[in-house]
């Protein structure tokens, strides 16, 4: 093997490292409601548009999200939402307003599975959004709905981003007076522990 041809070999091998899956741009859809809408504050200093302003380099990031939207809404909005942005990956942060209304858990969750898999058909990989209640609307219902996206997460093979928000929910300064919403104060722990998520799971 002349040095030439090595040379050559080396610099492909070098393009396959460095062009690996991980390190493409990717069209990140957040599709939400309240909690990735920036509810009660300008939306620049949500944590979706932090996160934007930290990969906007690198990745394209679209928010969706609308302000009291359930998963019934996100799943008659996905299909249009996919074919107009055609992303690389969808979060799916909805469910907390269906388990403030006290919908049943089945159809929250058959409402997130089928969401999934349409994002699959559309060759978009889905992400979950882990999503909690109050427990004093009642502690079965209340851990029975947190339960539904660590269940949903193993059988359909999904990365969850299930955080804990104690720090926020047990700290009055970083919620807003309804007692339910981060406030503006939040969102840079919020932006935070999204962040750190996609870079380590999804190599973004």
């Amino acid at each position: 093997m002349t040095l030439r041809h090595y040379s050559t070999i080396t610099l492909a091998v070098c393009c396959l490292v460095f062009l690996s899956p991980q390190s493409q741009a990717a069209k990140l859809l957040i599709l939400g409601d309240s909690l990735s809408a920036a509810y009660g504050f300008e939306e620049g200093s949500g944590w979706v548009s932090l996160i934007e302003n930290h990969f906007q380099a690198n990745h394209e990031i679209i928010n969706a999200s609308i302000s009291g939207d359930t998963t019934s809404g996100g799943l008659l909005r996905l299909p249009q939402l996919l074919t107009k942005f055609s992303p690389t990956h969808v979060i799916i942060e909805l469910g907390a307003n269906d388990g403030l209304r006290g919908y049943p858990l089945s159809i929250i969750e058959d409402n997130i599975k089928k969401m999934i898999e349409i994002c699959r058909s559309k060759a978009s990989t889905p992400i979950l959004f882990g999503m909690r209640i109050p427990g004093n609307y009642g502690s079965r219902y209340a851990e029975g709905f947190a339960n539904i996206y660590t269940k949903i997460a193993i059988e359909k093979n999904v990365d969850l981003m299930n955080f804990d928000f104690y720090e926020i929910t047990e700290t009055q300064s970083l919620i807003q007076s309804d007692g339910l919403h981060p406030a503006a104060s939040a969102q840079p722990i919020i932006k935070e522990k999204v962040q750190q998520f996609l870079i380590k799971t999804l190599g973004f």
